[in-house]
């Protein structure tokens, strides 16, 4: 990851995805004075948030609000959830090998690394 400096960061133009308007956009991070809002900032660069689809933004609020943010500073979380990993450090999708309608099938990737046909 390219290392920025203070300057760029606070171009980035940083907005609360937690708390949309009803025209669609967001407000900027950080409050003004005695400013209410209805839900915990989440504050992402608005290039993110673009980026982000909507079950993600879901996401990322859901995992900062479900933290404890009390006391004087508040808690990181995560913006995008961690990717699950199999026990033994594998693939977690389907084995795409065996008989399907009197058809074998097999997954071309696994033949090409393991030089041979995985069968269950």
């Amino acid at each position: 990851m390219a290392k920025k400096g203070l300057r760029a960061w606070v171009k980035e133009n940083w907005v609360d995805i937690a708390n949309k308007r009803s025209d669609g956009s967001y407000p900027k991070c950080g409050r003004s004075g005695g400013e209410k809002r209805k839900n915990y900032p989440k504050c992402v660069p608005i290039a993110k948030a673009r980026a982000m689809s909507k079950g993600q933004r879901a996401g990322a609020v859901k995992r900062k609000q479900a933290k404890a943010n009390v006391g004087p500073k508040p808690d990181r979380a995560a913006t995008f959830a961690k990717r699950k990993k199999a026990a033994m450090g594998g693939y977690m999708g389907p084995n795409i090998s065996g008989k399907y309608d009197g058809v074998e099938l097999s997954n071309p990737s696994l033949v090409k690394y393991y030089g041979r046909k995985i069968m269950p």
